[in-house]
């Protein structure tokens, strides 16, 4: 399944870009949640994290790359707290003129259609608000 979220800042591409770190990682956490180990965005990097409730979540970044007018960076799941057995997650930033629009496009499965369609609204509501805590994040730092 797949579930794809858009925010609009202000900034140039580049700047937002360099951005992406452990700081923002730790702001965008969900409550409760712990990151163990941030190794960074770039191919090869691992990302692990402690989940309340859910257990760890352990992330591989797969791909990363920067062009003019776009920046991206994949993790894929190693470690995945239950249901989730397959994690896909590409993180895009494109230049939109004085601003930037960053993606977040997620591909999940838990092997089973009927258990994707109901945890589909879990993964979604838990990474709603990332698309405010963009905005206040590059406004604000």
């Amino acid at each position: 399944m797949n579930i794809t979220l858009r925010s609009k800042v202000t900034g140039e591409m580049a700047s937002i870009f360099e951005r992406f770190d452990d700081r923002l990682f730790k702001y965008l956490l969900p409550p409760g949640a712990q990151l163990i180990d941030f190794g960074g965005s770039k191919k090869g990097d691992m990302v692990h994290l402690r989940l309340p409730l859910a257990g760890e979540w352990i992330s591989e970044i797969t791909e990363d790359k920067i062009t003019k007018d776009t920046c991206y960076f994949i993790d894929e799941g190693r470690k995945l707290p239950f249901p989730i057995k397959e994690w896909r997650h590409q993180h895009i930033l494109r230049q939109a003129g004085n601003s930037t629009i960053i993606e977040d496009n997620m591909n999940f499965s838990t092997g089973n259609i009927i258990a994707d369609l109901l945890f589909y609204p879990v993964l979604y509501f838990s990474f709603l608000p990332r698309i405010w805590q963009y905005k206040r994040y590059f406004k604000t730092t």
